[in-house]
């Protein structure tokens, strides 16, 4: 604690469009109005940001939804107690495929047989190997009759580099959040095929996640945090404060690419479409009275019901589900700081979803 009676938290990112609610809680000083100092660290892959958490390097980060029950259930990878504060974003990522391979899917051949065709196994990148991404793109393939465990070769690549390895002929395509399927657009890279928010409307995204000690030994703390990033994300819903939001992203040090990409991918879609609720459903949104914020415990189950799926988990224990997901989603502290910032909270712990092929969750 400093002198002037403010903590300091270093709090990582990826450099994302749905990194912005960080960014605005800093430039306009959120953090410091609930007593905190935020001082954001860029890093390079969803493994840096997993392996600075686990160490103490960063307090709190920017996370892949999939990625914290990866950590929590060990799969792949370091077995640790981990806490998601809130949900910083719904929707705002897609799936790009080679152009060749988009052209042929857009004139109704079935992936299935395209795939298939290739002269060797197509190739598909992922940011995180339990992470939201990858969920994505395995739940779209699988929904087309691809088993992505054994009819593609997954790998994992920071979402930056993802467009020059397909612009290379290295990948056949990759599900990454934004602006990285607009730059694969605009190099002629790739074309982006469908949006996350088409495949499941109102889906989880980034979480702010920590270790679960920082969240239970300093609760006092956690909740000035996720006060602070509440606030930030319900600016954020305001459209004509995300147009303020493209030049922070923009910057060198956050993003780096050109403001056009970046508003392409932040600003919310004027539809003119003929199920416009729809189309604005399945938009970037970072706030919405607090449904998006709200830690739901059945998006936690989910997770864990692909894991199983996919093979990953073995056990089908829905009361150590129920516990699991308890424990990461800190509903209480996220209660709490809705309280304080008036932000509406749910009577219950979980909602309804339906997702792109009818299959309903709740």
């Amino acid at each position: 604690m400093h002198n002037d009676n403010i903590q300091t938290l270093q709090l990582g990112y990826m450099p994302l469009i749905d990194c912005a609610p960080l960014v605005a809680a800093v430039r306009l000083r959120l953090d410091r109005k609930h007593g905190l100092r935020l001082q954001l660290q860029r890093q390079a892959s969803w493994a840096a940001v997993r392996d600075k958490l686990l160490s103490g390097e960063l307090d709190a980060a920017h996370a892949l939804a999939g990625m914290v029950y990866g950590i929590e259930t060990g799969i792949g990878g370091p077995k640790a107690d981990m806490a998601i504060l809130l949900t910083l974003n719904q929707n705002g990522q897609a799936i790009v495929l080679s152009p060749a391979l988009a052209t042929a899917l857009e004139q109704g051949r079935p992936l299935r047989e395209l795939l298939a065709a290739l002269p060797r196994r197509p190739v598909f990148a992922q940011t995180f190997p339990t992470g939201t991404h990858a969920m994505w793109l395995y739940y779209w393939l699988a929904a087309q009759g691809v088993d992505p465990m054994t009819a593609i070769h997954g790998i994992t690549l920071p979402p930056p580099q993802m467009p020059a390895a397909l612009a290379r002929g290295e990948l056949d395509g990759y599900c990454a959040g934004e602006p990285w399927s607009a730059q694969a657009e605009a190099l002629g890279a790739g074309c982006r095929v469908v949006r996350s928010g088409q495949i499941w409307p109102g889906h989880p995204e980034k979480v702010l996640a920590c270790r679960r000690e920082f969240a239970a030994l300093q609760p006092d703390i956690a909740t000035a945090l996720t006060a602070a990033l509440l606030e930030a994300c319900r600016w954020l819903d305001v459209p004509a404060n995300r147009r303020e939001a493209v030049a922070w992203l923009a910057d060198p040090d956050v993003i780096g690419l050109p403001a056009e990409q970046i508003a392409a991918c932040l600003l919310p879609s004027d539809s003119d479409s003929d199920d416009a609720d729809a189309d604005a459903e399945q938009d970037l949104h970072f706030h919405a009275d607090g449904r998006v914020n709200f830690p739901w415990l059945s998006d936690g189950r989910w997770f864990l019901h692909q894991f199983r799926r996919w093979g990953w988990l073995q056990s089908a224990d829905r009361n150590a589900d129920d516990a699991l997901v308890a424990n990461v989603h800190r509903t209480d502290t996220y209660r709490e700081a809705a309280q304080r910032v008036g932000v509406p909270v749910p009577a219950g712990g979980t909602r309804r979803s339906v997702l792109f092929d009818g299959h309903r969750w709740d």
